[in-house]
């Protein structure tokens, strides 16, 4: 091997070396930023929450005679557990 391919080799050698180790950092802080994003998110008190977010506090069922009509045996059951219902 001559010398112009050594140097050659040791180049690409070491680009892999400092390239990976730069992916690597890039890679594992950006997936740290996103596991840890999630914690940061505040709550309001306000009844006008997002779609699809978990409820908090206390379930109190609706007992309106109106709505009790249209309620499934399993979302009653669930209010009647006082959980929260996910059925329709």
């Amino acid at each position: 091997m001559n010398i112009a391919k050594k140097w050659v080799f040791a180049t690409v050698l070491a680009g892999s070396v400092v390239g990976g180790a730069v992916g690597g950092s890039l890679l594992g802080s950006a997936s740290g930023n996103a596991a840890t994003g999630a914690a940061t998110t505040t709550t309001s008190s306000s009844s006008n929450s997002a779609p699809g977010a978990a409820p908090s506090g206390r379930f109190v069922p609706n007992e309106n005679a109106a709505h009790e009509q249209n309620e499934s045996a399993a979302r009653e059951a669930q209010e009647d557990a006082g959980q929260f219902p996910t059925v329709p």
